[in-house]
C-alpha cells in the first residue's frame, strides 16, 4: 500500500539581508513537523527557498555596484548554510531566479491570461518596496505602510491586473466552509474581515524596473514578485515536468508563514490557484513572531540576533530545542540568551543528560555494561511503563494537532518521572543485596527502555541529540531507520547487549549566582535595631508617586521555575510588547488558572535577574495573613492605572 503523503513549506525569505533567529524559528518548526510526519510513517515533501526577484533587491544590487544575481548568490549561500548548520531536512530548496521556476511562472501567467483573468491597464497608487506590496489610501496608517510603518511611494505605470475581484465571494464561501483551512483562528478571522471590506483586482506587473521575470507576451514587464514567489510552491513537485509527483503531493497540507505575510498566502495565492483550476491548500497557518528580550527585532535597534553565532556557542539542538519549547505556535514569542542558558542547564544537562549519565554509569558499574532481560514486575515498574505508554500516545495527538510546545512539555515530564524513579527504586541499595539481583536488572531496564523511548520522542525537535542517545544504549539499529511504530509497544531494548560509552550531552554552562529580588512579601532576618516608619505612616509627594509606571497587561503564559516553590514565570503581554517577569505567587495560584488574567503590573521596574531569569516588571497583589490575590481588572491591555 502506498505510504500517506505530507507536504509542508516553509515561505521563501527573502535575501535582503542575513536571516536572523526569526527565521530559523519558522524553519525549525517546518523541520520538526516534517520529522515527526516522517517518523509516522508518511512519505514526506519539505520545501524552504528563496525570493530573489523585485525593486527592493536590484536597488540593493545597484548600492554596491553589483548585478542583482550576484548579490543573491552571496545571500542565499548563507540561507544555506544556516540550514545545514542547523539540520533542517527540506527535500528541496527553491530559489525563483531558477530557469525550472521561470517556466513555472511563465505558464501560470500565460494560462490566466487566456482565461481572460489578466488584462492590461494603467496602475496609479501607492506601493511599498521594501514590503513589495500595492496599497490604497484607505488602507494605509497614518499614511504610511500599515505592514512595515515606512513611506510609500507614488506610483503610475502601464501593468497588468490581476482579477481578484471575480473570486472574492467564491474565496470568502471557502474559508467558511473549511474552517481548518487558516489557522489559527485569530488569523483567519482577519483574513475574513479583509475580503470583506472589498478585493481591488491586483497589479502583478510593472516596467519601472526589469529585475524579474519577463511577462511571456510582453517582456518589457516583469511579473509581481508576490505573483512569482507564492508560484514557488508548484515548481519543486512537478506541476510542468512531473504529473505523477505533482497529483502525489498536491495540494500541499500545510504552509507555514510568519502572521504579517498571510494575508498574500490566503488571499492572493488561492484565488491564483482557482483561476488555474487547481485545489487549495489545505491549511496556512500564520506563526507568531520572535521578539528580544520584550522588543520586536529591529536593525535599528541593533538587537537582531544572529542563529549562526548561536549555533557555534550552544549547538543547533540547544537552540532547536529552546524555541521550540518555549513559544506556543501562533503566539508571539521572547527569545533571551540567560532564558536560553536557563533550559539548557535545566532541561539538557540536568534532566536529560543527568539521566542517561545516571542510566549508563549504573549498567556500566552493578551489570558490567550489559543491560540484562528483566523478569517480573513491581508496582513501581508497571507505574514507569504505563507512562511511557501514555507520554508516547499524547505525543502522536500532539504533533498531529502542531501542538509542538505542549508535547515537548510532555517529553519532558515523562524524563522527570525517569529520573524520580532512579530515586525510588534505589538501585544503588538494590546492588549491594545479591538477592535483588533481577530487581536491580528490572530497573536498569526499564530505564535503559525509557531512554530508547524518549530518544525517539526527542528525534523531531533535536535530531543531533536523539542518534547520540541511541549510540550510548548501545542499539545496533541504524537511528535514521527508525519508525514511530517502534516504541508503540514497551519491551524494543535489545538484551545482554554492550552499552555504549557514557557522554555528556549538554554540558553545563556556568553563569554567574542567581539573586532573589527582595518584595514586600518577605520580611527582613533581623529587625533593625531603632525603630522605623512602617510603610503605611510613610509619606511620598505626587511626584514620587508618578515615577510609578502601572499598566493593565494579560498573562499569556504561566509556569513554574524549577527548583523553587515559590516562583512563577510569566509571559505578560502590554500591549505594544512582551515581557517575561518573575512572581513569588506559585503558592496561591495553579499556572494554568493565571492565563488570560488582566492584572496590573509596574512596568518601569528596574529589571532583576532571579534563578537566571531576567525579569522585567512586578505584578500586583493584594494579602491578608496567608492570602493573597493578584490586582485583575477588566480594562483593556494596555490600560493606564493612575
Amino acid at each position: 500500500m502506498d505510504k500517506k503523503t505530507f507536504y509542508i513549506t516553509t515561505p521563501i525569505y527573502y535575501p535582503s539581508a542575513k536571516l536572523h533567529i526569526g527565521h530559523a524559528y519558522c524553519t525549525t518548526i517546518a523541520d520538526a513537523i516534517a520529522r515527526f510526519k516522517r517518523l509516522a510513517g508518511y512519505d514526506v515533501f519539505f520545501l524552504t527557498g528563496s525570493d530573489e526577484h523585485g525593486q527592493k533587491i536590484q536597488r540593493k544590487a545597484e548600492e554596491e555596484g553589483i548585478q542583482p544575481i550576484e548579490y543573491v548568490d552571496r545571500i542565499v549561500a548563507g540561507f544555506q548554510n544556516l540550514w545545514r548548520r542547523l539540520n533542517i531536512s527540506n527535500d528541496d530548496f527553491i530559489r525563483t531566479t531558477e530557469p525550472r521556476h521561470q517556466r513555472v511562472v511563465q505558464e501560470i501567467f500565460k494560462r490566466i491570461y487566456e482565461k481572460g483573468d489578466i488584462y492590461k491597464g494603467e496602475y496609479k497608487g501607492l506601493y511599498c518596496t521594501p514590503c513589495e506590496s500595492y496599497w490604497l489610501e484607505r488602507q494605509l496608517v497614518d499614511g504610511k505602510c500599515p505592514d512595515c510603518g515606512r513611506p510609500v511611494e507614488e506610483v503610475a505605470e502601464e501593468a497588468y491586473f490581476f482579477k481578484l475581484s471575480k473570486y472574492a465571494d467564491r474565496l470568502l464561501q471557502h474559508i467558511q466552509d473549511h474552517p481548518e483551512f487558516i489557522q489559527p483562528v485569530s488569523r483567519r478571522n482577519e483574513m475574513i474581515n479583509f475580503i470583506k471590506q472589498g478585493l481591488e483586482d491586483l497589479c502583478i506587473s510593472r516596467t519601472s524596473f526589469n529585475w524579474g521575470i519577463p511577462v511571456p507576451m510582453d517582456p518589457k514587464h516583469v511579473i509581481y514578485v508576490w505573483f512569482d514567489a507564492l508560484t514557488n510552491y508548484l515548481t519543486p513537485i512537478g506541476f510542468l515536468d512531473d504529473p505523477e509527483k505533482f497529483a502525489r503531493f498536491w495540494p500541499a497540507d500545510l504552509h507555514l508563514v510568519g502572521k504579517e505575510i498571510v494575508r498574500f498566502h490566503t488571499i492572493i495565492w488561492p484565488i491564483i490557484l482557482m483561476a488555474l483550476d487547481l485545489p487549495l491548500p489545505k491549511k496556512v497557518y500564520g506563526h507568531g513572531w520572535l521578539i528580544v528580550d520584550g522588543d520586536k527585532m529591529s536593525k535599528s535597534k541593533g538587537n537582531v540576533v544572529d542563529p549562526i553565532a548561536l549555533i557555534d556557542e550552544f549547538g543547533p539542538d540547544a537552540i532547536r530545542y529552546f524555541l521550540l519549547r518555549e513559544i506556543n505556535l501562533g503566539q508571539d514569542g521572547n527569545f533571551s540568551r540567560d532564558a536560553l542558558i536557563g533550559r539548557i542547564n535545566a532541561d539538557l544537562a540536568n534532566d536529560l543528560g543527568n539521566l542517561l549519565h545516571r542510566t549508563l554509569n549504573m549498567i556500566g558499574k552493578f551489570q558490567q555494561g550489559v543491560v540484562r532481560a528483566p523478569s517480573g514486575q513491581s508496582p513501581l515498574d508497571a507505574a514507569l511503563i504505563t507512562d511511557a505508554m501514555a507520554t508516547v500516545e499524547k505525543f502522536t495527538a500532539g504533533m498531529e494537532n502542531m501542538e509542538l510546545s505542549p508535547t515537548i512539555k510532555l517529553i519532558w515530564a515523562f524524563i522527570g518521572r525517569a529520573n524520580k524513579y532512579i530515586d525510588e527504586t534505589a538501585p544503588w541499595a538494590l546492588a549491594k543485596d545479591p538477592d535483588q539481583r533481577q530487581a536491580l536488572a528490572n530497573v536498569l531496564y526499564n530505564l535503559a527502555e525509557s531512554l530508547r523511548i524518549i530518544s525517539v520522542l526527542i528525534a523531531p525537535f533535536m535530531p543531533a541529540t536523539a542518534p547520540k542517545i541511541w549510540k550510548q544504549l548501545g542499539l545496533p539499529t541504524d537511528f535514521s531507520a527508525v519508525q514511530l511504530q517502534d516504541i508503540e509497544t514497551w519491551g524494543g531494548m535489545p538484551v545482554n547487549l554492550p552499552i555504549g560509552t557514557p557522554e555528556q550531552l549538554f554540558p553545563r554552562i556556568e553563569i554567574e549566582a542567581p539573586h532573589e529580588v527582595p518584595t514586600a512579601a518577605l520580611k527582613p532576618d533581623k529587625l533593625p535595631a531603632e525603630p522605623v516608619k512602617t510603610a503605611e505612616e510613610k509619606e511620598i509627594t505626587i511626584e514620587d508617586f508618578g515615577k510609578i509606571h502601572l499598566r493593565v497587561v494579560k498573562i499569556l503564559s504561566a509556569e513554574c521555575v524549577p527548583k523553587t516553590e515559590k516562583l512563577l514565570k510569566l509571559t505578560v503581554d502590554l500591549g505594544n510588547e512582551h515581557r517575561e517577569i518573575v512572581s513569588g505567587i506559585a503558592q496561591h495560584y495553579d499556572p494554568a488558572d493565571l492565563v488570560g488574567k488582566n492584572v496590573v503590573m509596574v512596568i518601569n521596574l528596574k529589571p532583576a535577574k532571579i534563578r537566571g531569569i531576567l525579569s522585567h516588571g512586578m505584578v500586583l497583589a493584594a494579602s491578608q495573613a496567608d492570602d493573597l490575590k493578584l490586582v485583575s481588572i477588566n480594562m483593556p491591555v494596555g490600560s493606564q492605572v493612575k
